[in-house]
């Protein structure tokens, strides 16, 4: 008897021993004297967190953290400063966002002369027979338009005077339409007889000759003549020239306060690559992606891309890509009713249903969330009544998260469909101030007040919004969007888009981060600042939830820390 009880005291002891190591174990990491938004309902507000192995272990008050300060353990004085989970992109292209930034970049010209200019200075370094990529430029964005413009389009004359002898594709900001110059046509066989596929328009002048613009699936003979190029270039060629922009893409995001981004549509070969280089802990923040090919392409081969939680948790692909429309300043956006600008036009619908049909089933059989590109109100209808036979079907009940990612232009009747069927609507704030210059002339006043970037009205009926910029076709930075979101004005001239349907600055952050994680089916590892979360955080020089409107875009990213790494620390 005496020896059994002897053997509960110790049993209690050892317990009461490691329960003291345990709440007193040291930090990696603490950071002490922050004005903290923890995006966590039951603990707003803190000053203090304690990181160990990457991962939240305590946060409070700065007396709370204090004990978890060792000799070895990092300190980080917030200095008072805005501290909040780690920016999330909910819908952006990495691969792209790094091509743009090896590429020429026109998100900022003003004009097509600008664009013809920075094209000629390329060409005078560039190789005979160099191909010259370029991405962003917009015509409803320029301040001072050619003074020949076919359909609101300039001609190719001076853009291939400038190139004779590189052929160029110009990417349009959406990447919906590009323009080639004559070199490239001619490389791509492009005549007056040159017919319009499916879902796509080569613009031609009144004499039938193509002015180098070519909308949605018309840009395939030019990609294909380029990619043909590419095909020159050895198979380690192309993975370091790609390799250069996902480094790029990286340092550009984590700059910008940017943890974990979710790319929208990467091949079978990118997929793999981007596990390997979360395996051999090479990538610095979190990637999470959608496979794009055609349905015979991932036919009985998708599941094998499913990767959740490769390299610690800094990769996973379980989602799958397609789209039914182009984008709105192309035209490419499908509408119920014509365009307001354009008569009898109604837009593009890119990807017969039938085939997105057959892609939403592989989507269930490999168990792997449905993301689907509708722009235009007729896209998004089409788009739940493909949602909305699969689940009465076959998945009635089931927490699918579906997405239609951009969701910007929406029959009202339509949003209560988005809750009852439980679909994301992974939309991106910057779209609507960006676009602000052309929506309405696209889509008339009433349209564009009811269903444009309806915001308001998706959140008032419960639906989930995910937040981003659709980079590189916006600016990647999650500042300049969150302002759009909770202001819905143009940083440039002050232009204000239907302020009724603006966030609320606690909402737009939500939708930044635990909103983008539970469109991802990962809220219960990041996207919020709580006990057992990664150490995905950001510190900012503004209150985003109390500073005025103005001083949003004065916000500067002071640190951004992933895994309890710092991987940006500002200079200032």
């Amino acid at each position: 008897m005496r020896r059994n009880i002897s053997f509960s005291i110790l049993f209690i002891f050892v317990l009461l021993f490691i329960s003291c190591k345990s709440e007193n174990q040291f930090a990696d990491t603490i950071i002490v004297n922050a004005d903290i938004w923890s995006v966590d309902q039951n603990n707003p507000k803190a000053e203090a967190l304690a990181i160990k192995d990457g991962i939240i272990i305590n946060i409070g008050k700065n007396s709370d953290i204090d004990k978890y300060k060792g000799e070895e353990t990092e300190i980080i004085d917030a200095k008072n400063q805005f501290l909040m989970p780690g920016f999330i992109e909910g819908h952006g292209h990495f691969s792209g966002l790094g091509s743009s930034l090896q590429n020429l970049n026109f998100l900022k010209t003003k004009s097509w002369a600008e664009i013809v200019k920075m094209v000629e200075e390329k060409a005078k370094t560039s190789n005979k027979d160099e191909w010259i990529i370029g991405r962003g430029w917009h015509q409803e964005k320029w301040s001072d338009p050619d003074e020949q413009l076919f359909e609101g389009y300039p001609g190719h004359q001076k853009l291939s005077d400038v190139s004779t002898e590189n052929p160029v594709v110009l990417f349009h900001a959406s990447g919906h339409g590009l323009f080639a110059n004559k070199k490239a046509m001619d490389i791509a066989g492009i005549s007056k007889e040159t017919p319009n596929p499916f879902g796509g328009r080569i613009v031609r002048n009144k004499d039938g000759e193509a002015i180098g613009m070519f909308e949605e699936r018309a840009m395939g003979p030019i990609r294909s003549a380029y990619n043909e190029y590419l095909s020159t270039l050895n198979e380690a060629e192309l993975h370091d020239i790609w390799l250069e922009g996902i480094t790029l893409a990286e340092n550009e995001c984590l700059r910008k306060g940017i943890t974990s981004f979710q790319d929208a549509g990467s091949s079978f070969k990118q997929i793999e690559d981007y596990k390997k280089m979360a395996e051999n802990g090479d990538l610095d923040l979190r990637l999470w992606a959608m496979l794009r090919h055609s349905s015979t392409q991932m036919k009985g081969k998708a599941s094998k891309s499913r990767v959740v939680g490769a390299g610690d948790n800094f990769f996973t692909c379980r989602a799958i890509k397609t789209e039914v429309d182009g984008a709105l300043g192309s035209y490419g956006a499908w509408l119920l009713e014509p365009y307001a600008d354009k008569a009898g036009f109604v837009g593009q619908n890119t990807t017969e249903i039938s085939e997105v049909d057959k892609i939403a089933d592989i989507a269930f059989e490999s168990d792997m969330q449905l993301c689907v590109h509708a722009i235009g109100d007729r896209a998004n209808k089409e788009v739940l009544d493909i949602i909305e036979k699969k689940f009465s079907r076959e998945q009635k009940g089931k927490d699918l998260r579906w997405r239609i990612e951009h969701a910007q232009h929406v029959d009202p009747i339509d949003i209560p469909r988005f809750k009852e069927l439980g679909v994301i609507a992974a939309m991106q704030g910057i779209h609507c101030t960006s676009d602000a210059l052309f929506a309405e002339n696209r889509l008339g006043n009433q349209r564009a007040k009811e269903g444009a970037y309806a915001w308001r009205s998706f959140l008032d009926a419960g639906v989930v919004i995910a937040n981003g910029t659709d980079a590189p076709v916006e600016d990647v930075d999650p500042i300049e969007s969150f302002y759009a979101s909770v202001t819905r004005k143009r940083v440039d001239n002050g232009f204000e888009f239907f302020k009724e349907q603006s966030m609320t600055r606690e909402e737009a952050l939500y939708s930044y981060t635990l909103g983008n994680a539970f469109a991802a089916f990962e809220e219960n590892e990041k996207g919020s600042l709580e006990v057992g979360k990664f150490a995905d955080i950001v510190i900012l020089s503004k209150d985003l939830i109390n500073c005025p409107d103005d001083e949003i875009m004065q916000t500067k990213v002071l640190y951004t820390i992933v895994n309890g790494k710092i991987k940006f620390q500002s200079s200032i």
